[in-house]
């Protein structure tokens, strides 16, 4: 059902999609080979568990393994402060991850009324946003890509394409800093992101949120967990978000539904079935163009537009819509209360369906004053066109994994063994439109004024006829084993290995300017096979204190982006080191954790891959150095506080290509400083206040033009009243000052952070 409501959108909003007079030639590998991996994954992965599991499991009989949970959570929504996580596979304590984690928890997102995965991104240090040319949010750790590498996981499996991603389904976002590919396979040269889901829980237990804010802002979420039987509950999450604005210049217009259902919880077998849907249809902001101060100034002047970032001046058609549908399926078998086996499978539909286009001036003769535009002759009757960016993609994803983990004792030492394995299948089209020359239409959008925003004025978008332009399709297999042992009282050795294969083929398509046909199709074809290695060293004096000094390796392959190209193909991935000195540390009454680390990350053989400057080389070399801190907890039980930091002194271009960003050189997007703060105090029973800051020092965008992005400090504040046990009213005012700033930028436009708002938020528990 899902597949057909996104199906019957696709239609309604791309236009029609008339096949080419000459069909592309097929793919090397038959339809039949595509059908038959799942399952021939399916039984290796299933005869090497099986194999696993006759060796680990104990001889004698087991008495039935019962896990209960509380109702009271230390975590989650109680507390911003977290002990646990999952992003490494199996369930750990946070002190015995030798690597930067930052955790943002539900009670964070909620205080905070971080509505999307970008803004909870943005709560955590060291996260910058590259405004790229298909207009997805490119999102960059250290200056390292994230998004655009795969590096962004559901429950711990892949969640590899471009959506707006929504948090009304988190139950906390877990962010790992540095090289992770023993973990996760190709991409993690930056880290790797972790969104948890929410899950069925023991109880019954019900929320509604509905939420009234400026620009006409409305938002209703339900949380619905539902005790159905002795060991089974049905978790269901729901959104739907409607707002003229965004704060930014775009439209809101998106719905979502997430459900859950799981038996044998806590015992020995636990199983789960697990639907989600998110379907965006939401208006874009491009971008904007930068602007020089006069016509002598220097490209080191160039600065944003004296504009509020709520005036739009895209076409009135244009639009960004498109989502996700997702199908899970787990299972998760316990041998006793040390040893536990969990596999999931997982089939996804991503659909992205982009009309919209950034805005450049008009040329000088188009100028009321016949001039270049600057801020000097900058005014309401300056010209801007209108241009247009299409970005239609399907993309397909199977991924299985099962991971297996079992604490034991061997040769006197104590052990936890983490090791499994992972298939992935990943096809993605890529559509584009015709000319009329070629059997399509064109619409050129109509120019406008600086003097008429919101002008109305658009194209017909469901008159474009679109043909494929290209495909690509991989098959991905990865083996990983990871063992930490306690060598001695306070000391554990952590040390993991992994292997991973990856097969991909991309198919371009490519018709003449001035006919339909014929189509002409350009083949490539990449094998890869790589180790990826993670050593860490753990100091544990006691129960509060845990220093460690970690090593870690990465790869990226060509085919991180779905495609290649002649000088793509053959290539070898780029390479990847991190190595960090952290710790650790809980006060007394391990309330408040302080988490602190110094990290040295170094990216050999990088891809310089410029479509506009004709770059596509692997020639590269750059590191980046610096320090973290976060500070997560009470420091009394009244007074709660949320804080990340990341200081980057030290980043380089230490080989580049001529072209793009030079040796020498900062390399984009990575800013000295960079970090948040929340805080919040409980003034009496009734009454909670907070507030915070977001700040991120100048940065510099892509291709490095020769000027930087303006650093920035916005503040937000929060109150909430608790009416009675089951009734809060909480109000939010972000952006306190209403304080310009860059949010996401590239070398020719920028997209502004969003202006001053305020929303009031009602919750019912029952």
């Amino acid at each position: 059902m899902t597949e057909a409501i996104l199906a019957k959108s696709r239609t309604r909003r791309r236009g029609s999609m008339q096949p080419p007079t000459s069909t592309p030639p097929a793919p090397t590998r038959s339809p039949a080979s595509d059908k038959a991996l799942l399952p021939l994954g399916a039984l290796m992965l299933a005869a090497s568990v099986g194999t696993l599991a006759q060796t680990t499991a104990p001889e004698k009989s087991l008495a039935p393994v019962e896990v209960r949970e509380s109702a009271d959570a230390p975590e989650g929504k109680d507390s911003v402060r977290a002990t646990q996580t999952r992003i490494g596979k199996g369930t750990q304590l946070l002190r015995d991850v030798p690597q930067s984690l930052t955790v943002v928890t539900e009670r964070l997102i909620d205080e905070r009324n971080l509505d999307t995965v970008k803004e909870a991104l943005k709560s955590t240090a060291g996260i910058t946003f590259l405004a790229a040319e298909g207009g997805e949010e490119d999102i960059r750790l250290r200056g390292f890509p994230l998004q655009s590498t795969g590096d962004m996981f559901i429950d711990g499996m892949r969640d590899p394409a471009f959506y707006d991603r929504d948090t009304f389904n988190l139950e906390r976002l877990e962010l790992l800093r540095g090289s992770a590919s023993m973990l996760f396979g190709r991409g993690s040269t930056g880290g790797a992101v972790n969104q948890v889901s929410k899950a069925p829980r023991l109880i019954d237990t019900h929320q509604l949120d509905l939420t009234l804010g400026s620009h006409q802002y409305r938002r209703i979420t339900g949380d619905f967990n539902i005790h159905t039987g002795e060991n089974a509950a049905l978790r269901l999450n729901a959104m739907a978000t409607h707002a003229d604005n965004n704060g930014a210049g775009s439209r809101i217009r998106k719905k979502g539904l997430a459900g859950t259902y799981a038996f044998g919880i806590g015992t020995r077998d636990e199983f789960s079935v697990n639907l989600y849907y998110l379907d965006n249809d939401n208006g874009m902001n491009y971008g904007m163009p930068w602007i020089r101060p006069n016509a002598s100034a220097p490209a080191s002047s160039t600065t944003m537009l004296p504009l509020d970032p709520r005036t739009y001046y895209g076409a009135a058609s244009d639009y960004n819509a498109g989502g996700a549908s997702l199908l899970t399926l787990g299972h998760t078998h316990r041998f006793d209360s040390d040893a536990e086996l969990k596999t999931q499978l997982r089939v996804g539909r991503y659909e992205r369906d982009q009309h919209a286009g950034a805005i450049r001036f008009a040329a000088a003769n188009q100028q009321p004053d016949g001039q270049a535009a600057t801020l000097e002759n900058f005014g309401p009757g300056t010209r801007l066109m209108r241009r247009t960016h299409l970005k239609i993609q399907d993309l397909d994803t199977v991924h299985l994994q099962s991971d297996f983990s079992r604490k034991f004792q061997a040769l006197g030492l104590q052990h936890e063994l983490l090791t499994g394995a992972d298939l992935a299948h990943e096809k993605k089209t890529v559509s584009a439109a015709r000319s009329a020359a070629q059997g399509g239409v064109d619409l050129p959008k109509p120019d406008t004024t600086v003097g008429r925003p919101n002008d109305g004025l658009g194209v017909d978008e469901t008159r474009r006829v679109l043909r494929t332009a290209s495909d690509f399709k991989a098959r991905a297999f990865g083996l990983y084993a990871q063992d930490l042992v306690r060598i001695a009282e306070h000391w554990k050795l952590l040390v993991g290995l992994r292997h991973d294969n990856m097969d991909g083929s991309y198919n371009s398509f490519s018709i003449p300017k001035e006919a339909p046909d014929p189509v002409s199709t350009t083949s490539y074809r990449q094998k890869i096979s790589e180790w990826s290695r993670r050593a860490g060293l753990l100091y544990q004096p006691n129960a509060l204190q845990s220093y460690h000094l970690s090593y870690g390796t990465s790869f990226n392959t060509s085919g991180d982006t779905y495609s290649y190209s002649s000088k793509t193909v053959n290539t070898p991935p780029e390479a990847s080191r991190n190595i960090e000195v952290g710790a650790k540390l809980d006060s007394a009454d391990k309330r408040l954790t302080t988490r602190l680390a110094v990290f040295h990350s170094t990216k050999y053989r990088e891809r310089n891959t410029d479509p506009e400057l004709k770059i596509d080389l692997l020639s590269g070399k750059r590191h980046a150095a610096g320090a973290e801190i976060d500070i997560t907890g009470r420091i009394t039980p009244k007074w709660e506080v949320y804080g990340s930091y990341m200081w980057m002194p030290s980043a380089k271009i230490d080989v580049g290509a001529t072209g793009s960003e030079g040796q020498g050189t900062r390399p984009s997007l990575t800013p000295r400083h960079s970090g948040t703060v929340w805080t919040t105090y409980q003034i009496s029973p009734a009454w909670r206040a907070g507030g915070g800051l977001n700040f991120r020092s100048a940065q510099t965008p892509n291709r490095n033009p020769g000027w930087s992005a303006p650093g920035y400090v916005t503040a937000d504040l929060m109150t909430e009243y608790r009416i009675s046990e089951r009734y809060t009213v909480r109000a939010n005012l972000s952006n306190l000052t209403n304080k310009l700033y860059v949010d996401s930028i590239y070398p020719g436009h920028y997209i502004p952070g969003a202006g001053r708002m305020l929303q009031i938020a009602a919750s019912m528990k029952f």
